[in-house]
């Protein structure tokens, strides 16, 4: 699951370690899910939405398998 996570917090002008306070978690675990290495509680990308003045949906973009590999 790609994220806009980097590009939204930059636009923000956040560190990632501001997000991550803002957001009570540590700054690798915004590192890791920027990176795509950890997949976020459903709280937790809501708290990053809303810090970031977006949609989980718009934060997080979902690609279907099937529709990656025909592309």
């Amino acid at each position: 699951m790609k994220n806009n996570i980097q590009r939204l917090r930059k636009a923000k002008k956040l560190s990632q370690e501001d997000l991550a306070n803002l957001c009570q978690v540590t700054r690798q675990t915004i590192n890791a899910i920027e990176n795509n290495k950890y997949d976020p509680t459903l709280k937790l990308a809501f708290d990053m939405a809303s810090v970031l003045d977006t949609t989980v949906d718009e934060l997080f973009l979902y690609e279907n398998e099937k529709n990656s590999k025909e592309k």
